[in-house]
């Protein structure tokens, strides 16, 4: 069974953004920091990804946040 909560995946790349705008970073530079493909990035943000642990984990090291930063927004089902 594949379960997927769209809104929460549309907030959660909201809530990137958001990151990114605050450290002044592109997705590009994220990737190439995390060691992760641009495209994995944009796909997030744009709600279009469910992100793997791993791949949410490369992300914060990519924006130089702590991993559980990228968890720490508002979301109302």
């Amino acid at each position: 069974m594949k379960v997927r909560n769209q809104k929460y995946l549309n907030a959660f790349g909201k809530h990137l953004a958001q990151l990114l705008e605050q450290k002044g970073k592109t997705p590009e530079e994220v990737a190439a920091h995390a060691n992760i493909e641009t495209k994995q990035v944009y796909r997030v943000l744009n709600g279009e990804h469910s992100a793997t642990i791993s791949i949410t984990y490369a992300i914060a090291k990519g924006l130089g946040v702590h991993h559980m930063k990228l968890f720490e927004f508002d979301f109302k089902d």
